[in-house]
């Protein structure tokens, strides 16, 4: 992706299974859980750079003493400041310690933990917006510490929904409103037990006896059912009660991946399974997926199982975790990626007319490197498939000479890494001229390897704004002086925006959106834009479940081609001093699909948003666009 965007954040999830001491004795390390925890966070620190945080439950602490602890850091290498802070009394750990005499020498040694990375889009990057999250009491059963990777489509209506139940949330995030409402359903859950358990009651329980009675009885699928009966987005995030029971939870539509594994020491959780195949020595086939809709639940007592808590929806799994966020050492992300290279190496010859001599392939970023051996393997066998097949004609018709039968060969490809990525070239800072001035720089070339009469050939996994392409990589490639620059993406065009974690909610940034208005435009058809508004304005006060996707009207006007061609044209510098073409390939949706069967979620490809409260950000997103506004569409 050459264009990098704010994206989905990193879960994890540890729960020991066995007493402190035992890990002391057996692993040689009583904070062997707390390790695991940053081991997870930083396989996954892919996921979130703006911020780090985890929370521990102790169990069993004398009353007085903190039983729930939380560490968070919004600032540069924010994991390794979190547990530079949370191993700072080790020094305090005795070998001959039991459980409590741990738990007490050392604040983040405890029982269950939850670690979360953060990639921040629409709110601020302060330590406030750093998750977990916590919301306190007196009784450690309604203690709640959440953490998650998730956006709500309906936060604003969630939020009246907990005023009107008569509570004061302070502050509207997703991850705020998420965590009032799951500790008011808690809430419910506790005075539903002490009704029916309390004085009064048939059981009569009272004072430490109810409370422990209470906490062993909650019903931890019942408060999520009930918590998420009107949620509109993509999820996953984990809890920990005070009480020490938890859970990890995943939006009833799969957008958002979770993973879990399960041994006798430790159970584990996060949003990518091969880092916890990787740190707990696991076949891959070992960590299970969360189920859409299901939660992992653990209880204090150690039971685990997993439990439908959310209604069932079409399943919508988010192709963009295959084609990018994901790191790529999970075996089917492995396969998936190369499958979507494999796809394009056929319109790529075409493009070429099969003169794989005078083609050079090559790719960026780094995470289009898989694509790139899909690409170049399935070119080599169908050049090699094609030259058999010619060879095979001139021996059925008996035109071939010995000496052509000897020299038959098919070409090989060229392939090549032409562009390599500066990774010590940061390009955040703010003063546009220096940024721009990185930005032309972030990438440096290979010389010599593509001659004038080459075509050069550069996979990228996606093409989202098109304006590190035109800022700095067509720049780059432009000074090897080919005839020709192909820009090909094993992703299909990004045209709508998303709503379900990822920060791509503006449409006017989209390139294939910029392309297809200046398509619209050029054609005199600019009544349509005006026709698309007025239909998205009738369609405000309607329930979200009723709205359609208007947006496609535009993209109807322009065929694939067309829209490829333009974008080229869009991402080409002006006063480029380079006189060869620019053409743009881009995966169609078919062969998306082809490559990844079980993920469905294309939403941002196809406008088929996998809940109703996408088609109400997409239209929202569109008035912003006409009213030249540059809020949040949800």
């Amino acid at each position: 992706m050459s264009d990098p965007i704010g994206h989905e954040c990193g879960l994890a999830f540890v729960r020991l299974k066995k007493p402190i001491a035992w890990y002391a004795q057996h692993k040689d390390d009583p904070a062997w859980g707390l390790r695991r925890l940053h081991l997870l966070m930083q396989k996954q620190r892919n996921r979130g750079q703006d911020g780090a945080g985890l929370a521990v439950v102790k169990f069993d602490m004398p009353p007085g003493e903190a039983f729930l602890r939380r560490l968070r850091s919004d600032r540069e290498n924010a994991i390794e400041r979190v547990f530079e802070a949370a191993t700072a009394d080790f020094d305090n750990l005795q070998s001959d310690m039991d459980d409590l005499e741990i738990r007490l020498a050392a604040d983040f040694v405890g029982d269950a933990y939850i670690g979360h990375l953060r990639y921040g889009t629409h709110s601020g990057n302060s330590v406030a917006h750093t998750h977990p999250l916590l919301r306190k009491d007196n009784t450690a059963s309604k203690n709640l510490a959440v953490a998650g990777n998730f956006n709500m489509t309906n936060s604003s209506e969630l939020f009246d929904r907990l005023v009107d139940y008569g509570l004061n949330p302070v502050g509207d995030s997703d991850t705020q409103v998420v965590l009032e409402r799951i500790g008011y359903c808690l809430d419910l859950e506790h005075r539903h037990l002490r009704s029916t358990m309390g004085p009064g009651s048939f059981v009569g329980l009272e004072g430490i006896e109810l409370a422990q009675t209470i906490s062993r009885e909650l019903d931890i699928a019942r408060v999520l059912n009930r918590a998420a009966e009107d949620w509109d987005g993509g999820w996953l995030f984990a809890g920990l009660l005070g009480n020490g029971d938890s859970f990890v939870f995943r939006d009833p539509s799969g957008i958002r991946p979770g993973f879990w594994y399960e041994d006798d020491d430790v159970v584990a959780a996060a949003s990518e399974r091969a880092p916890l195949a990787s740190i707990f020595h696991a076949a891959p086939e070992r960590v299970a997926a969360i189920e859409p809709g299901h939660a992992l639940i653990v209880r204090r007592d150690g039971t685990t199982w997993t439990e439908r808590c959310a209604a069932e929806r079409p399943v919508r799994q988010c192709t963009f975790e295959r084609i990018y966020f994901s790191r790529g050492n999970d075996p089917e992300i492995y396969e998936e990626r190369k499958e979507l290279g494999r796809r394009l190496a056929k319109p790529l010859l075409d493009l070429v007319d099969w003169d794989v001599a005078r083609s050079v392939y090559s790719f960026v970023p780094n995470t289009a490197e898989t694509a790139y051996y899909g690409l170049v393997e399935e070119t080599q066998r169908l050049v090699r498939a094609r030259q058999a097949d010619t060879l095979w004609e001139k021996i059925q018709s008996g035109s071939i000479t010995r000496e052509q039968l000897e020299h038959a060969s098919a070409p090989l490809v060229r392939a090549e890494k032409v562009a390599h990525k500066d990774q010590r070239l940061r390009t955040f800072i703010a003063q546009d001229r220096a940024r721009l001035d990185l930005i032309a720089h972030v990438y440096d070339i290979t010389h010599d390897i593509v001659g004038p009469k080459d075509s050069l050939i550069v996979l990228d996994d996606s093409i989202v704004r098109g304006t590190t392409l035109r800022e700095s990589i067509v720049t780059i490639l432009s000074r090897l002086n080919p005839k020709r620059i192909v820009i090909a993406s094993s992703a299909p065009p990004i045209m709508y925006p998303d709503c379900y974690g990822i920060d791509m909610s503006q449409l006017d940034r989209f390139v294939a959106f910029q392309a297809a208005v200046s398509l619209v435009t050029e054609r005199g058809n600019t009544a349509l834009l005006d026709e698309i508004e007025e239909a998205c304005r009738a369609d405000q006060d309607l329930p979200p479940y009723r709205m359609t996707n208007h947006v496609r009207r535009l993209y109807e006007q322009c065929t694939p081609s067309e829209l490829a061609d333009r974008i080229a044209a869009l991402v080409r510098p002006t006063n480029l001093p380079w006189k060869g073409s620019l053409e743009v390939v881009y995966q169609s949706v078919e062969d998306l699909r082809g490559a990844m069967p079980e993920h469905t979620g294309d939403w941002y490809f196809t406008g088929e948003y996998p809940t109703p409260g996408g088609f109400k950000v997409l239209n929202q997103a569109y008035l912003n666009w006409r009213e030249g506004s540059s809020a949040r569409a949800y």
